[in-house]
């Protein structure tokens, strides 16, 4: 079972920095290069000169970004930018937001954890539901390897049945939070310290108790995890007589998947250099029973105000002569389908990449890649696309969102997911919290 443990974070000292919403930013993979260059205009001290260092003028070592943001990192450290707490602690993290495009309010709430770090596998406490990418994974472990500290954190997903994490959540979230920032999205960040001695202690407990029943699904972050495995891996044939060494564990803000507060939005599918598209629609009664629809109506239906929870094999398919609202006949795809267990088997995504690749040659090599296909969480934006053949658009695939309870279940059986299958939202902010490498 996953190993939880509570740590000493470094957090920006409020002394030195009294605005922190100047210095966090959302993580490092969904920022662009023109949102980097606003956040690191708004304040020297934005983690992103650490967290997301970018190519310095006049280098001739393209590794020298990474040499220089952990330079930074440590005179941050130095002149108090950066202090760390003096006792280990659980943090208590709370998102109050608005689903995007509805006035329906959520409350996501989770902490900050140091979990041991395990190989993927049978018997594992960590589970997995994606690949990863080689690019990423190396641009994370050049970073850890200068730094030794975990800017931001994997998302891990547990489940707990007693409802004891939930009750000493909304516990702690009762009293005075540290940090309490507000986004560009309107999404309200809060961040509670729960030291494990004194008053707090047992409610640390509850939580690691309660997270540490069963194994963690990685929800957001698996290059993260990746990288902190492999960076670990280099560390012991180095410091092979360390006792209990930090580089055992990775930071993780842990959920909980239950209480219905966590919202994954779809992923819509656009692809390009499809010969016929017109074509399209006809083929695809071959796959899926068809019901005409024009794009208002496919936007209603699959659009951020859309209540359908997903799973029912219904898709938008939208090109330049026309759209329909699709449901997929199972018995017809089933012999595309991936190997791989019934939850994998049985997933919008998985039942859409095996039709993407029948109707118009694009596999799951080309999804991976991403040449052919682009990705965009707005239905709107998807049908937009096509009509102005943006980027040699020719067909927008829209979907439902993935369930939380199927991302956990195809982990459970050891599967993973097609690439792009999820997005969580909304996003933690990077910045809260940093787990040094070191006790």
């Amino acid at each position: 079972m996953p190993e939880i443990r509570a740590f000493r974070a470094l957090r920006y000292n409020r002394d030195v920095v009294p605005d922190l919403a100047r210095v966090v930013a959302p993580p490092y993979d969904v920022i662009s290069p023109a949102q980097r260059a606003v956040f690191a205009a708004r304040d020297p001290h934005n983690v992103v000169a650490i967290d997301l260092p970018v190519d310095l003028p006049g280098a001739s070592d393209p590794d020298d970004k990474y040499r220089a943001a952990a330079r930074t990192f440590s005179s941050w450290r130095s002149d108090g930018t950066l202090a760390k707490d003096p006792r280990p602690a659980l943090y208590v993290y709370e998102q109050a937001y608005t689903l995007p495009g509805t006035l329906v309010r959520r409350i996501q709430r989770g902490f900050y954890a140091r979990v041991k770090l395990e190989p993927f596998g049978p018997g594992s406490g960590i589970l997995p539901h994606e690949r990863t990418l080689s690019g990423p994974r190396e641009d994370r472990h050049k970073l850890m390897r200068a730094s030794g500290a975990n800017f931001s954190g994997v998302m891990g997903l547990y489940v707990d049945g007693s409802g004891d994490a939930a009750r000493a959540l909304a516990d702690t979230t009762a009293g005075s939070a540290i940090a309490d920032v507000t986004d560009e999205e309107g999404v309200r960040h809060r961040l509670w310290m729960l030291p494990d001695d004194g008053p707090t202690a047992a409610a640390v407990s509850a939580l690691r108790e309660a997270a540490g029943r069963a194994p963690i699904t990685i929800a957001d972050g698996h290059h993260r995890y990746e990288t902190a495995l492999h960076y670990r891996d280099e560390r012991q044939r180095t410091s092979s007589n360390e006792e209990d060494p930090a580089f055992d564990f990775v930071l993780m803000l842990l959920l909980e998947t239950s209480g219905g507060a966590l919202t994954v939005l779809p992923a819509h599918r656009v692809a390009r250099g499809i010969a016929d598209s017109a074509g399209l629609l006809a083929a695809a009664g071959s796959l899926f029973d068809l019901a005409a629809a024009d794009a208002a109506t496919l936007e209603r239906t699959f659009g951020p105000g859309a209540s359908a929870p997903g799973g029912a094999g219904r898709f938008g398919l939208w090109t330049r002569a026309g759209g329909a609202i699709m449901t997929a006949r199972r018995d017809a795809i089933a012999p595309f389908l991936p190997p791989g267990g019934e939850a994998l088997r049985r997933l919008d995504v998985t039942i859409l990449a095996a039709a993407l690749e029948q109707l118009s040659g694009i596999d799951r090599a080309a999804t991976a890649t991403g040449g052919r296909i682009a990705y965009t969480k707005s239905a709107a934006e998807a049908i937009a696309w096509v009509d102005g053949a943006v980027d040699g658009a020719d067909a927008a695939f829209l979907l439902e969102p993935t369930p939380v309870a199927e991302i956990v279940a195809v982990a459970a059986a050891g599967d993973v997911m097609p690439q792009k299958s999820t997005y969580f939202y909304p996003k933690p902010l990077t910045g809260f919290v940093i787990n040094p490498l070191e006790w």
